[in-house]
């Protein structure tokens, strides 16, 4: 009996012996090609492909091994792991080898966006990842890594165990490659004492030579194998016609030992073998300790994917693949598991802790209807778990995507400090040319090592890292205190806020509304007019719609409900005209006129039968504990604050007294709310924080946005920002943080340029000795990054 090729599907020839194991069974294959690509597979982890995999794999072609695996992230299946759908684009996080300064994130993203249907690219070069946007109907993913791949740098896509498994890799190999450095830098600097110190008194020739020779062969495999780095991204720059930090550093070493290896054959000169082992080491101990504050500064997103559970149980006790799991599926979760998916709970009650996501240490009780999130822990109560979001789109992974698109977006000053380094680089190669030209002429056997002095100390590393570094840090302190950046100049903007526009509902109060008051005009009952307007709000997603919603019938009453935001809502029962909203948009103009003013001030909710009113709603919404305290701590800091709300009635009024705000627009349409901002001073920057539907196209119009985390979607997706929690007062505290990183920022562009200044002519005058030079650029780049992990700590 003919078998089939467990890849492609194709019949297996008679005596064909490919096979590979796949789930713990070893299978049948037809050709090379298809081992091949089988075991790629498997090798990369990607063995669910099988799993879940919903038709045989196109027929294999024998191309090389490396191109083979990038194929394999075109199939569907296996991109639903890690790629989102944004409309007709795509859009993956991935994780890159190899970079290390701003010229590398900058020759990625320059050779990326030539290519046909990439929408954008932009490389964080503190986290080691990418976020890639493109048009698969012109470009397939396999072709955009491999472009990256051609350029020297590896890139995948981003998964928190593999990203850290590289990580633990690579600083392997860096370890590796110092401890070389610093063994042979112990040896040569031995031996370069006895050379120039003439230790042991009258050296002949001959032993001179010797020591030469055994400093060549120490200081070989630093140059050959420690060093290799930098001359791999050197090799990078000026391929792609661009200038990178380790352009300057590789000719200072290659001009030093082939200046050595010419002084030690031919018996004449200088050499600087004990530099070039210096120079490596100290370069490789700085590059490694940066690595570790960036992994440290860059570890807080990355780590939330993996309070993800791996499994996830289903109702019949089976267990399966969290991430395979699909909307609709529904989970059984235990006491103390984490919960693998965004779901709504249909049974049981427990207390989640959700302090990952908002800082909250307390748990919070949850109950049937209530949204939960994955990563978050089960507290004591048996629940089960219908999912409503898969991986990709479920709110911890947007929180990663989000944080990555924050860090990449780079304020003004960074974008001009990248500019800057990579046309100082340029300078630094004049500059040295010029150095050496007129010292080979005053003192040519000093001309080499002061050209290398300048090539090394004046390297712009420190200037690339500057802004960087403290942007990762400063958003991670944020997704700590629970508030979550959707644009790259949130913080910019935050220093400059000088007027908090605020909405009253869910914002400053606590959106849980109830109802205290029912006031009848008709025959019908309280009860009946309390079902007809709690079916009508059944269509309005807004806190006031939840107030009516105990009083629901089973099934709606209405068929066909229309939605005017910011009004109210209107609907047709029994050939009837149904409205329920403001009293301006429920009650017809006649009624209107006749009404008490007292009375319409009073009641918040009005429902109508064709303009008459059928009953009125008393509403009462309690005050936020912080509401009061934000707003005083805001205006101690000289920032204005308006309340602006679409609530006409008294209880506005009432709320803007208690919290003594310094002005009230009432009874604004999300229209009218949009034209007040408009309506601010130039000079006016606002920050402008609300939840609700009717909030949308201010947040999105505003300077600066807050959308509330228990606020509609809409809010959210047109907000700046996102409060996870429900404490105000932690925008002070983002402020802070804003002002703080600035303040950052600027003291590390001003150390990486003031050392700049003052290093450069003291090494082309020639004060600076090589080793000097090497301790100083390390030293510079390291108290950069440390400067910037003290906004780690900005968090509580």
């Amino acid at each position: 009996m003919t078998k089939d090729c467990y890849h492609c599907g194709d019949p297996v020839p008679q005596g064909c012996c490919h096979q590979v194991e796949i789930l713990g069974e070893m299978r049948e294959m037809c050709c090379p090609g298809c081992e091949a690509v089988a075991t790629t597979i498997v090798e990369s982890g990607l063995t669910s492909y099988y799993q879940y995999r919903t038709a045989p794999a196109e027929k294999a072609d024998l191309v090389p091994q490396q191109l083979q695996s990038l194929l394999l992230y075109d199939h569907d299946e296996i991109q639903q792991d890690f790629v989102r759908n944004t409309g007709n684009d795509k859009e993956a996080t991935l994780s890159l080898d190899g970079v290390s300064c701003a010229a590398c994130a900058w020759l990625i993203e320059k050779q990326l966006m030539r290519e046909d249907g990439v929408r954008s690219i932009r490389v964080n070069t503190t986290t080691h990842r990418a976020l890639l946007s493109w048009d698969p109907k012109q470009a397939k993913l396999s072709h955009l890594l491999s472009v990256i791949h051609r350029l020297g740098y590896k890139a995948a896509p981003f998964e928190a165990d593999a990203h850290e498994q590289m990580y633990h890799q690579t600083m392997k190999t860096y370890l590796y490659r110092l401890g070389i450095a610093g063994i042979a830098t112990m040896q040569v600097m031995m031996l370069a004492v006895a050379l120039y110190f003439e230790i042991f008194g009258d050296l002949d020739a001959e032993f001179k030579s010797y020591l030469r020779w055994v400093s060549l062969i120490f200081a070989t495999p630093v140059l050959l194998y420690s060093a290799l780095p930098f001359y791999l991204n050197a090799w990078r720059n000026l391929r792609a016609k661009t200038l990178g930090m380790d352009v300057p550093v590789s000719i200072a070493l290659l001009f030093a030992y082939v200046a050595s290896l010419y002084a030690t054959v031919m018996e004449k000169g200088e050499v600087f073998f004990e530099s070039i082992a210096m120079f490596t080491f100290f370069l490789l101990l700085g590059r490694f300790l940066e690595m570790r504050a960036r992994r440290h500064a860059a570890a807080a997103s990355a780590n939330l994917l993996k309070l993800v559970p791996a499994m996830a149980t289903l109702e019949d006790g089976s267990q399966i693949a969290a991430k395979t799991l699909k909307i609709g599926d529904t989970v059984t979760i235990l006491p103390g598991e984490s919960l693998p998916a965004d779901g709504v709970i249909t049974a049981g009650q427990t207390a989640i802790d959700e302090s990952m996501l908002t800082g909250e240490p307390m748990p919070v009780v949850r109950h049937i209807g209530d949204t939960v999130y994955a990563g978050t822990i089960n507290g004591e109560g048996n629940i089960t778990l219908k999912v409503i979001q898969d991986r990709q789109n479920s709110l911890i992974s947007n929180i990663v995507r989000l944080q990555d698109e924050a860090q990449v977006s780079k304020p003004k000053v960074a974008e001009v400090a990248d500019i800057v380094a990579r046309y100082f680089v340029a300078a630094i190669l004049i500059i040295s040319a010029g150095t050496w030209l007129y010292w080979h002429q005053q003192k040519p056997d000093d001309a080499l090592w002061i050209t290398l002095a300048v090539l090394v100390a004046t390297c712009p590393c420190a200037l690339s890292l500057a802004t960087p570094t403290a942007l990762t840090c400063s958003t991670s302190s944020l997704g700590r205190l629970g508030i979550l950046l959707r644009r790259g100049h949130v913080l910019e903007t935050l220093c400059n806020v000088n007027q908090l526009v605020i909405d009253k509902t869910g914002t400053v109060t606590e959106g849980n509304i109830r109802i205290v008051e029912t006031l009848v005009f008709t025959h019908h009952s309280k009860e009946y007019v309390t079902q007809l307007a709690a079916e009508l709000e059944r269509f309005a997603n807004h806190p006031i719609a939840k107030a009516f919603a105990t009083f629901r019938a089973e099934s709606p009453l209405f068929s066909h409900v229309e939605n005017d935001i910011g009004s109210g809502l209107v609907g047709a029962l029994n050939e009837q005209q149904w409205k329920i909203g403001k009293v301006s948009f429920a009650l017809d103009t006649e009624t209107l006129d006749t009404l008490n003013l007292t009375e319409a001030e009073q009641f918040q909710v009005w429902l109508s039968c064709n303009g008459s009113p059928v009953a009125a709603f008393k509403l009462d919404d309690p005050i936020r504990e912080d509401s009061a305290e934000l707003i005083k701590q805001f205006q101690a800091a000289g920032i204005k604050v308006t309340m602006l709300t679409g609530d006409h009635s008294t209880a506005a009024q009432t709320v803007a007294e208690k919290l003594n705000v310094d002005n009230l627009i009432a009874g604004a349409s999300p229209k009218g709310k949009l034209e007040y901002l408009r309506s601010l001073d130039d000079r006016d920057v606002a920050l402008m924080v609300g939840d609700g539907v009717n909030d949308a196209p201010v947040l999105a119009g505003a300077h600066l946005s807050v959308a509330m985390g228990g606020g509609t979607d809409v809010a959210k997706s047109s907000a700046d920002m996102v409060l996870l929690g429900d404490q105000l007062s932690r925008l002070l505290k983002a402020r802070q943080l804003a002002l703080k990183t600035r303040k950052i920022i600027r003291e590390n562009l001003a150390w990486a340029l003031g050392y700049n200044l003052i290093i450069l002519p003291l090494a082309v005058a020639g004060f600076v000795a090589p080793y000097i030079a090497v301790v100083g650029m390390s030293a510079s780049s390291i108290i950069v990054v440390s400067n910037s992990l003290r906004l780690l700590k900005e968090h509580g």
